[in-house]
């Protein structure tokens, strides 16, 4: 049977439409839902007559919004059938093969990524930096340290978390992965040390390994950091840098407290231990909370990478360092070493949604609705499975029976879901007991992979007894293989 939703449900995720022409003002607003997921692909709209009925508009204006949503490839028409909702030249051109190896076929679930669709205001942001862009053009167009107006930006989201922040210590760039590189480009020395959490974001980890560092591991689980585990390796080994992700940590989920960051920054500036801090999740709490100060406020020398990736769209290539006034200055000249500066159309819309909050009430919502779905549908189908539901970020760090979740991962492929297993954040290996599941998916999705994971995670045929991982007073901890 063909999916379809109703035309009370569309109703009231397109709202009041905006001035002007009623057909086209639909248009763009359906545009817009199924661009971002909240309306599936390959879903059949309401009819004519229901649709007209629920927005309280003639037939003839949503028969021409439908036939504008065919035209640009956003839906198409089925003779007899109804109208079905698309994506110009199909789903699989919305994936990249790198990312997803083999390619996406239409019913392929990428649980691979933690990042979601953009929601409706970055479209908005674009509108508005389209508008400003021709005051610019009359320039040369090179902002290696980034637009005045979006440092400015930028800084004021730290002031309000009560870090005083001048634009002068902002360095934009086209990511937080790429601001990791800056700063290892900078100021790393030759044959130096980084401390660096297990599990850890892969990319990072990486990125300061081809810098020839050598990596210490400190680990940690969904509960959170060994603080005297933590502090003595610092003090055996007084690192170059300590990579950190202290707010809803990647792919843990687990938060730093303010006592802990105050003891380890005091810690790290004891030893000469230069802090990189990850906050590329830290406007993601979900459930309303506060959130501690930044990391930063306990350790002058701190130098924070930020990015829009996470909290609105993976295809909006912004992210930042902050930086203490003393290190802006290698900083900027390695940063141009790389390149002369971020697009200025993005460092546009990228001011107006930072000038409009850190993260949208909306998508806030709709990543809270993704993690309770996903939360539900583990717990229902997978119930010897372990995990600490995270009260913000993006992912569940799952804990499995046993050893398996690289044979897991390989089976679930072959069901068209993309995961990744727990060996994937390990610096230096480990950890096949676990697995990520990022709620970056709608609900549907999400409840779709969750039952093609169990099926292949019951379907296995032996699982290895080795190396089961150790409960302590309901606290999962982390076993390096």
């Amino acid at each position: 049977m063909k999916e379809s939703i109703s035309a009370r449900q569309v109703g009231i995720l397109v709202g009041a439409l905006p001035p002007g022409t009623a057909y086209a003002g639909l248009a763009d607003k359906l545009t817009l839902l199924v661009g971002d997921g909240r309306i599936p692909l390959a879903v059949r709209l309401p009819s004519e007559r229901a649709l007209a009925t629920a927005l309280g508009l003639s037939r003839t204006t949503i028969t021409r919004a439908y036939a504008l949503l065919c035209d640009s490839g956003y839906a198409r028409a089925i003779q007899g059938s109804g109208t079905y909702t698309a994506v110009p030249g199909g789903r699989r051109q919305a994936h990249d093969r790198v990312l997803v190896a083999g390619g996406a076929g239409e019913s392929w679930i990428d649980l691979s990524c933690a990042a979601d669709s953009a929601p409706a205001e970055v479209m908005a942001a674009y509108t508005a930096a389209l508008a400003a862009l021709p005051s610019y053009l009359s320039g040369h167009g090179y902002f290696p340290s980034g637009l005045p107006v979006l440092q400015e930006a930028i800084a004021a989201t730290y002031q309000a978390r009560g870090l005083p922040t001048s634009p002068e210590q902002i360095i934009v760039t086209p990511g937080a992965l790429t601001a990791a590189s800056i700063v290892v480009r900078a100021l790393a020395p030759r044959r130096g040390h980084a401390l660096i959490e297990s599990p850890t974001y892969p990319n990072a980890a990486e990125t300061l390994r081809a810098a020839g560092l050598q990596l210490h591991e400190t680990p940690l689980d969904a509960g959170g950091w060994d603080m005297a585990g933590l502090m003595h390796t610092i003090r055996q080994i007084a690192p170059d840098f300590a990579y950190l992700i202290p707010d809803f940590q990647n792919p843990t989920g687990a938060v730093m407290g303010t006592a802990q960051r105050r003891q380890l920054g005091q810690c790290l500036q004891t030893h000469g231990t230069v802090p990189i801090v990850d906050e590329t999740h830290q406007a993601l709490a979900l459930d309303g909370q506060a959130m501690p100060p930044p990391f930063a406020c306990f350790n002058p020398d701190t130098i924070t990478l930020g990015s829009m990736s996470k909290v609105f769209w993976g295809g909006l290539r912004i992210g930042w360092i902050r930086a203490p006034q003393t290190t802006v200055g290698p900083l900027t000249r390695a940063r141009m070493s790389l390149d002369l500066g971020v697009p200025i159309v993005e460092q546009l819309a990228a001011t107006h949604l930072q000038r409009h909050g850190p993260v949208s009430p909306g998508q806030i919502q709709r990543l809270r609705a993704q993690r309770d779905a996903l939360v539900r549908a583990v717990a229902a189908h997978l119930p010897d499975w372990r995990f600490i539901p995270p009260a913000g970020g993006l992912a569940l760090w799952c804990e499995l029976p046993h050893r398996g979740a690289t044979a897991l991962a390989a089976a679930v492929a072959a069901q068209q879901v993309a995961v990744t297993p727990g060996p994937v954040f390990s610096p230096n290996g480990g950890l096949d007991a676990f697995i990520r599941l990022p709620w970056s998916r709608p609900v549907p999705d999400l409840q779709q992979a969750v039952e093609r994971i169990a099926a292949a995670w019951h379907g296995l045929a032996a699982h290895s007894p080795a190396a089961r991982p150790d409960h302590h007073n309901g606290r999962i901890r982390l076993v390096m293989a």
